[in-house]
């Protein structure tokens, strides 16, 4: 499947009501590293579960005061639009969230 196909899949899932894991947030290194050790041992390749662990939005979450989107993450490649974080590994949108967004 493309990226395209694969981005246009996420948006129908998430809008179709996927419930995601979208709290509490991974904003500490030992919940970061249990959070990608789940997302190994828990997902896999298969999508479904990637989203859900990851916490996935459709829309920014605001967190600590910062609006969390994908477009202001560390791991997001703008020209791609993607998410370059080897658990993850996905393409996204600018707008979207997930709960590893880092600064």
């Amino acid at each position: 499947m493309g990226e395209e196909a694969v981005r246009r899949r996420i948006q129908e899932l998430l809008a179709g009501g996927l419930a995601t894991e979208v709290c509490p947030r991974a904003d500490t290194p030992e919940s970061v590293q249990g959070l990608i050790q789940r997302l190994r041992e828990e997902a896999g390749e298969d999508l479904e579960a990637r989203l859900v662990l990851a916490g996935f939005t459709l829309n920014p979450v605001l967190h600590g005061g910062i609006e969390q989107a994908c477009e202001t993450c560390m791991y997001y490649l703008v020209h791609r639009r993607w998410c370059e974080l080897p658990e993850l590994n996905l393409p996204v949108e600018p707008r979207w969230s997930c709960r590893l967004w880092r600064i």
